[in-house]
């Protein structure tokens, strides 16, 4: 196979993953024009479009989609034949890509990853924190981290953070005009500050369990985000009730600036869980970031 088409082949792949051609060419670093370009050559070439264009998305013809599912396999076999050399060579190194959250990635994948990318640099590691799930097979990720109840069963998954508590929190100046909730069904008549869950554009259930009964409530409210830090900073502002982790509120109930309530309806999380498929075949990176990150005393599911 002649080499220009090689690399025509890994440009639609990219394009075709990413679904952009602005993303696809920043990776790739090349210019969107050239991509372009590239693309509708292949296009050419074959006789057949692999792609739909619009001006807001690019998603595959069936065409596409059919040689997307037949070479992908193949080059990502060939990049991990590439990065399984590293066991060769005195120091592992390679790309990993990790999709987080941005609680997971504050408290725990960062901190750790700190310390394993000073000791090896020819490690390098790219973090996408978003509170969506992804399906990191086809979107390419090395490793996922959720909490254990989201992670599907076909999954292996490791612990890497204990249960952790979380609180419904208000500030003072906001509970001065609202009554303190006492259940969960009180929350109709407060403003909830939201979560958007970008896989299902919906909002996230506030969870609540007591005495066996479980009850879920659907936060409305002036203001959501996809970002717990703004969530905090909301309530900090006295725009509306929170629904966060203990470690990021502490400190702020503690100093007064914030009143925790429904204590004795917040169930703890799960914990937090790196995933990947039970096929992959770890690199010495990936196994390297894997031992850095496992909870001691914990086991693969």
């Amino acid at each position: 196979m002649a080499r220009q088409s090689v690399d025509d082949l890994i440009a639609f792949l990219v394009v075709a993953r990413e679904q952009s051609f602005t993303r696809a060419a920043a990776q790739m670093g090349v210019s969107q024009p050239a991509l372009s370009k590239t693309i509708r050559e292949l296009e050419h070439r074959l006789g057949v479009r692999l792609l739909t264009r619009t001006t807001r998305s690019v998603s595959t013809t069936e065409a596409g989609e059919r040689l997307l599912q037949t070479i992908g396999p193949h080059f990502d076999g060939i990049d991990a034949g590439l990065a399984a050399l590293g066991e060769l060579r005195d120091r592992p190194g390679g790309n990993l890509r990790i999709t987080s959250v941005e609680h997971a990635s504050q408290t725990i994948l960062v901190p750790a990853l700190a310390k394993l990318l000073v000791k090896f640099p020819e490690i390098t590691v790219e973090i996408i924190d978003d509170y969506g799930f992804r399906d990191i097979v086809t979107e390419r990720f090395d490793m996922g981290i959720r909490l254990g109840e989201q992670v599907a069963h076909d999954m292996i998954a490791v612990r890497i953070g204990p249960d952790y508590g979380r609180s419904v929190v208000g500030s003072p100046t906001y509970f001065a005009n609202h009554h303190l909730p006492v259940t969960p069904h009180d929350l109709a008549g407060h403003a909830c500050i939201g979560l958007r869950l970008p896989t299902s554009g919906g909002l996230w259930s506030w969870p609540f369990v007591k005495d066996g009964q479980e009850i879920k409530v659907r936060p409305q409210g002036q203001a959501m985000f996809n970002t717990i830090g703004h969530m905090l900073d909301m309530a900090l502002a006295s725009v509306g009730l929170a629904y966060l982790p203990d470690d990021v509120v502490e400190r702020h109930i503690a100093r007064g600036r914030l009143i925790r309530v429904l204590a004795d309806w917040s169930p703890p999380a799960s914990g937090y869980h790196i995933y990947y498929p039970s096929r992959r075949q770890p690199t010495p990176a990936f196994s390297l970031v894997l031992d850095a990150l496992r909870y001691p005393g914990q086991d693969n599911r």
